[in-house]
Formats: C-alpha cells, structure tokens, sequence
C-alpha cells in the first residue's frame, strides 16, 4: 500500500487525484492533505479520508477548522506545514497539486526527503528545473509528471529516452482559438475561463487561453526530458486525443492517445509502474473523423513567444515570466486589467527584469528575490 500526501487537495488536480484514490482505495493511505484556504472542503475530505495530517495556507485558518477536523488529525499552516507534511517518515509518495510558486521550496524539500513525486505543478519547473532535475538525480528521486502532455511523453519514452530526437507538445488551442484576436477584450470572464475539453481552476484556464499554459508546458520538457527549446514544437490539436508525440533519432514517432480526462495521468503517476484499470470512457475510433494539426499563432498568443525567450534568456527569466503571470492573471479575474493586457505586461516586466545571472543557474534565493521582484512590479503596473 502506498502511503500518500496530497498537496492541493481542494483544487482540480487534488480533487481528481482524490477520486482516483478512492477508486483505488486497497492500494493508498492518505496521510496528509492541504489546502490554501478552502477549509470547508478540506475539513469534509479529512473526516472522509482521515489523515494524520492537514496544512491550511494560514495560522489565522486552524481555529476556524480545528473543531472540524477528526481529533487524531494534526493541523499545520503556511509553507512550513508544508514542509511537516513532506518531512514524515509514513509519507512514500507526494502529489503536488499546488498551483504557483509557492510549491518550490516545498518540492526541493520532498526531494531531499527521497519522496516519490507525482508533480503538476508547472511553475517550480519552469523557475527552477535544472536544479530541482539535479537534486532528483543526486537523490535517486524520480518525478512522474501528472499534466496529460508531460504524461504522455513520458509513457512515449519508456525505456527509449537515448534516442530522443524532438517532442511535438500538443495543445488544444483553447477557448480563443477561431476568436479573432480584436474581439478579445470584449469576451466575459465566464467565456475565457470555459475551455473547450478540460475542466480546470481558474488560473490555469486564463492560462490556457493565452496559451502562457502551453509556453510553460515547454520550458518544464526542457528539463523534464533533458532537451532543448529548439527540439520542442508545438501543435495546435483541436481534438485534444493525441496527448504528445515524441520522433526518434531514426524517424519514428510515438503518440500516446485517451480521451481528455485529468484522472488518466493521475492514476498513471500513482501506480507506475503499474497500470490498473479505471471507468473512463474509452475512445470510438469509428466516430472520430479527423486529426488535425495547426502551427501556433504567435502574434495572436503573444505568450508563446514570451515563454520562448524566457526560456532562452535562462537565469531567473523563467521565474521572472512565471510571477508576472500569476499576478497579471490575478489582475485579470479581479477586474483591474483586460484580457489583452496580460501578455502586454508580462513582457514589460520581463524587459524591466535585470537578469543578472546571465544564462547561469542562479540559486533557489535568486529566484525567489526575482519572482517576488516581479510579482511586486505586475501589481503595481495592474493598479495604473
């Protein structure tokens, strides 16, 4: 039996991570959940689950779900909790279904722990992939990715990771995809957020729509799969059935397909090796008519581009674009900025960015001080 930790257990990820568990019950124990601030569903998934272990996103939290909780289960808060949870000697595998950055230190700790990690966080990749790659190969600590396209890569490359010659990242284009670009700013909140095959929290789906989502999907292959930016291409795949490909050396590409459910790769990351069977629908080869394949609108996403020379760029950039992101994003649902001033201000912020490491790696405190820099900097552009 496997025993388990759930970081983000509230959110879309954490919430499919939970139903595939409980489908899989004789195989995991829950020790620990978290969650930033939806006590209500945490406390309903402790007493159904009964962890060891909970963490809220604040001390100011633990009063308001102490009396809610089973008396045997321990209440944390804030990072440290985080890192309590991870620390465990019971804990064997931990499920990052945290969104942001606040994830890094908690994954570099889950790593130095020797933990199996099951990640869907993006942006700890993208900040800091080579060292959280290193300090994976030092400890002998494998990362199972959890997104479907890194999932899918992943399963094409069993066994064949020396023969990589480059990765086709597949995306489904997202809501925006036939919307002319200068009706943008004039579509609601609700439309931008409704993807066409996915069901998503809200930041990932704002994301998704500028395609910042699949500009951070390829930075986190770069270090996921040792390869370089100039190897990875993106498609545009309307039918969201062909999760990734990756071409061999010799020509040969494999795909791997499945209908858009999150619980797919979720279950795969919490039993690989393994595989055991789910109640996902299968795909009806005989009713699917095509499977197109479209170049990437650079102009009309500009975020692409951004990931692109951050990527490039190295250093603290890629943490740079991440923090920008996340605020931008926040302004946008807050109503403060329009849609098409989230790819504008992320490149501001990147321009005003002193990337003082120069392509270098910079270190975990680097980062931090550059995404706090640039988290600071978008709220401030965002109020004007």
């Amino acid at each position: 039996m496997k025993r388990i930790a759930v970081l983000g257990s509230t959110g879309s990820i954490g919430l499919n991570t939970l139903d595939v568990i409980s489908r899989l019950k004789s195989s995991f124990d829950i020790i620990g959940l978290s969650a930033d601030s939806n006590i209500k569903l945490l406390s309903r998934q402790a007493r159904h689950f009964q962890p060891k272990i909970v963490s809220v996103g604040s001390g100011a939290l633990i009063k308001q779900i102490k009396h809610a909780l089973p008396s045997r289960t321990k209440i944390v808060s804030g990072v440290d909790g985080l890192r309590a949870i991870i620390s465990r000697g019971d804990v064997d595998l931990v499920v990052f279904a945290i969104s942001g950055s606040s994830c890094l230190i908690p994954l570099i700790d889950a790593i130095k722990n020797k933990k199996r990690i099951a990640l869907a966080n993006k942006e700890s990749l993208v900040s800091a992939g080579s060292i959280i790659m290193s300090e994976a190969k030092k400890n002998k600590v494998q990362i199972i990715p959890i997104d479907s396209e890194h999932s899918a890569i992943f399963q094409c490359l069993d066994g064949k990771r020396s023969f990589l010659s480059k990765v086709y990242l597949t995306g489904s284009g997202g809501p925006l995809l036939n919307i002319n670009e200068y009706k943008f700013d004039n579509l609601s909140r609700n439309f931008v957020l409704s993807h066409p095959k996915w069901k998503m929290g809200k930041k990932i789906s704002v994301d998704s729509a500028t395609m910042m989502n699949k500009g951070l999907e390829m930075i986190e292959a770069k270090y996921l799969f040792d390869i370089g930016e100039d190897a990875i291409e993106v498609l545009i795949h309307p039918e969201a059935i062909i999760h990734s490909m990756v071409e061999l050396v010799d020509g040969t590409i494999f795909a791997q397909l499945g209908i858009p459910d999150m619980r797919i790769p979720i279950q795969y990351a919490l039993t690989y090796p393994d595989r055991s069977r789910n109640t996902a629908k299968r795909i009806d080869f005989s009713k699917i008519r095509a499977l197109s394949f479209l170049k990437p609108d650079f102009k009309k996403f500009p975020c692409l581009e951004l990931a692109r020379q951050a990527s490039s760029a190295g250093g603290t950039a890629p943490g740079v674009l991440c923090a920008a992101d996340e605020e931008a994003v926040k302004g946008y649902l807050d109503g403060k900025i329009r849609f098409s001033d989230i790819s504008k201000i992320i490149a501001k912020v990147l321009r005003r960015h002193r990337n003082i490491m120069n392509g270098k790696n910079p270190t975990i405190d680097d980062i931090i001080e550059a995404e706090e820099w640039a988290k600071d900097e978008t709220r401030a552009i965002c109020q004007h």
